[in-house]
């Protein structure tokens, strides 16, 4: 028998859909490469067509969407770009996801719903994708809806770097917006050096979405720098009760920081008139100018992304991008 050897390549190649095409380039300028030229279009009757104007054979694909509104027609595309790639027999396909759509839907409430995160996952595999990369689940569970490797990337040095220059030399006091999510504000407390850390406590209506009320703080917030912290912003009502809770509290002034602006109507005239000093959000999701206002800043989670496609095409480590801890 004889058998004829080659020299094993491997070549990565950035897919981008249309949602955010911004934070597609900047991936690609930290990567120094270019997105795949392709032909994308939504016919008159709403279907889509995606055809990659470049040979993917064997290569290493990295389809990056984020999942805004019109989140379904976004999600589409890119199963569609999925499709393609591995019908061109590209060798592996990685979905990069800034923003997880369907996220909230992680668990049933009551009976007869659906667990709609777990559809998305079985959806993508199905269609041909291999991994899963995204940033700040909702819930981390997520992770095990995906049938093969998920690099759950954080925000929160992104975050924590940008409030330790701005604010380190403060009196800060990290805030869960509730109680679910006090174990992340004691890792941001730790990042920050061992801040104190409080909670709101808040009741929450399973038939009225978007709603809370924000009842009273728990833990120290009297003369402090609060720093209010979650994975999402939605229509802004959670986090405006909070502020204000908290400025009844005694809190000298409230920062807010968030990985992913939703930013659904009326979100910005309440974050823009909440009482917060700042509100900080991460471009996982595109910001339009219309939903921005002077208090708002918007970081570029582009390096972190392309660090972390680095490490997946070379065969490294993510959890190092995170000192061991992701």
């Amino acid at each position: 028998m004889s058998s004829k050897s080659g020299t094993p390549k491997k070549n990565l190649m950035l897919f981008a859909g249309r949602s955010h095409l911004e934070l597609a380039e900047e991936v690609a300028k930290c990567l120094n490469v270019t997105i795949t030229p392709q032909q994308a279009r939504t016919f008159a009757n709403g279907e889509i067509f995606v055809r990659f104007e470049e040979s993917v054979r064997g290569v290493d694909a990295f389809v990056i969407q984020s999942h805004c509104p019109p989140i379904n027609e976004w999600v589409m595309e890119q199963l569609i770009m999925v499709d393609a790639l591995k019908r061109a027999s590209a060798k592996r396909i990685t979905v990069i996801m800034p923003y997880y759509p369907y996220s909230r839907q992680d668990k049933k409430h009551k009976g007869r719903e659906p667990i709609s995160a777990r559809l998305i996952a079985d959806m993508f595999k199905v269609a041909g994708a291999d991994r899963i990369m995204t940033v700040d689940l909702h819930t981390a569970q997520i992770q095990g809806f995906f049938d093969g490797p998920v690099d759950h990337l954080f925000a929160q040095t992104v975050l924590c770097d940008y409030l330790q220059d701005h604010y380190g030399d403060q009196p800060i006091t990290v805030v869960s917006p509730d109680s679910g999510r006090v174990r992340l504000a004691e890792k941001w407390a730790q990042t920050l050096g061992n801040r104190p850390i409080a909670f709101i406590h808040k009741t929450r209506d399973p038939d009225r979405p978007n709603e809370a009320m924000a009842n009273r703080v728990v833990g120290d917030a009297k003369d402090r720098l609060c720093v209010i912290i979650d994975d999402m912003i939605d229509t802004g009502g959670t986090v405006a009760g909070a502020v204000q809770v908290l400025k009844e509290s005694g809190a000298s002034d409230v920062v807010v920081a968030a990985t992913h602006g939703v930013l659904s109507d009326p979100a910005t005239e309440r974050l823009s008139s909440c009482g917060a000093r700042e509100v900080i959000f991460t471009n996982t999701l595109p910001i339009p100018d219309e939903k921005r206002f002077p208090g708002m800043t918007v970081l570029s989670i582009a390096p972190l992304i392309a660090r972390a496609i680095e490490q997946v095409f070379e065969d490294g480590s993510v959890t190092s991008l995170f000192d061991g801890n992701a």
